[in-house]
């Protein structure tokens, strides 16, 4: 978990997911994950996909398991990064 690096902040914790992703080769491909990605239960903000860096960094408490088993529903294979 992160803690809340703002000055004044009130100690508010956010959890993420980092999963590396495989199988992308454009940016459908990272349109298609973000969607898949989001629509998973759990997912509390903006999923950010990197077809570069071949990640993904998923806001909220969604499982990690639910996560990889989403992108893997779409095609793609998924790994939590610890």
């Amino acid at each position: 978990m992160l803690e809340d690096p703002t000055p004044g902040g009130v100690g508010l914790e956010a959890t993420m997911v980092r999963l590396k992703i495989q199988g992308m080769s454009c940016q459908h491909c990272v349109a298609h994950v973000r969607e898949a990605l989001s629509a998973v239960a759990g997912v509390s903000g903006p999923v950010e996909v990197s077809l570069e860096r071949g990640e993904a960094i998923v806001p909220g408490s969604a499982d990690s398991k639910a996560l990889a088993a989403a992108v893997e529903e779409a095609g793609y294979s998924a790994v939590p990064v610890p």
